[in-house]
């Protein structure tokens, strides 16, 4: 059979990391590779026997993520957001996947998300899925700031459980990230843009947010999930506006300092 490795990227989570870990104690090898966090997350890390902690000056998320890969012992990769918590049950379809063989080369998760103490079954999270087992030597991100999935050559398939993905506690956390999201958004759409000569101006700035809403409120039915999703959608339009805003500025010159250096 087949050995994993898990990896967990980490930059001050010291609210998360312990459970995170706990969850992967079945794993064959724990990584977790850090960002120099500031808070506690290392002395928690250090804690575990089990977990090799790494610290590496992070870039953005997949370059953090495909410098950790190579330096896993095992031919697989459970790939694990410190937010985040595979069920039992994914846990038992992971083992087996793995030790009946498989020609595919990365599976698909969906995640069970949770918002600010609830869970929200629509607003556009219902299709919520990411790569999170692959195969080490087969598969790297994608070199995007935000976004970034899984590349490979082999065949990608889908597992039947799902992850229980924590997302936001509180206003607070969620603007800090957007904060980053944004920035590092724009900035992957600004070289996209330059390439092709596109210039945003009032349109984009109107109808983009405007669009994102409807998108997950009414087609995607946030309105299901009561107040909870309409500030789902609405926390998403504004998303789409403040990294609109960000584009439209580095067009015209202004530099963004990287929020994640703050």
């Amino acid at each position: 059979m087949d050995k994993i490795t898990a990896i967990i990227p980490t930059f001050n989570e010291e609210s998360n990391i312990r459970a995170a870990i706990e969850s992967v104690l079945w794993c064959d090898e724990i990584i977790v590779v850090d960002s120099f966090s500031t808070d506690k997350t290392v002395e928690i890390v250090r804690s575990f026997p089990q977990a090799k902690l790494l610290q590496h000056e992070y870039e953005h998320s997949a370059a953090q993520k495909n410098w950790t890969i190579p330096q896993a012992t095992h031919p697989w990769i459970f790939l694990l957001d410190a937010d985040e918590r595979p069920t039992p049950e994914l846990v038992e379809e992971i083992k087996a996947t793995v030790k009946n063989g498989t020609t595919h080369s990365a599976f698909w998760i969906y995640r069970r998300n949770h918002f600010m103490g609830k869970r929200i079954n629509y607003s556009g999270w219902q299709s919520d899925k990411v790569i999170r087992l692959f195969k080490k030597d087969e598969c790297r991100y994608q070199n995007k700031h935000v976004h970034a999935e899984i590349e490979t050559k082999g065949s990608i398939s889908i597992l039947k459980e799902k992850l229980i993905h924590y997302t936001y506690k509180d206003v607070t956390s969620y603007l800090k990230k957007a904060d980053r999201y944004t920035t590092w958004g724009a900035q992957d759409r600004f070289e996209k843009f330059q390439k092709t000569g596109r210039v945003i101006g009032l349109p984009y700035l109107v109808f983009r947010p405007f669009g994102r809403f409807i998108r997950h409120y009414l087609w995607r039915l946030g309105i299901l999930d009561g107040t909870h999703g309409f500030v789902v959608s609405a926390l998403a339009a504004y998303n789409v506006f403040i990294r609109a805003v960000k584009i439209w500025r580095l067009q015209n010159g202004e530099k963004l300092e990287d929020p994640f250096k703050k």
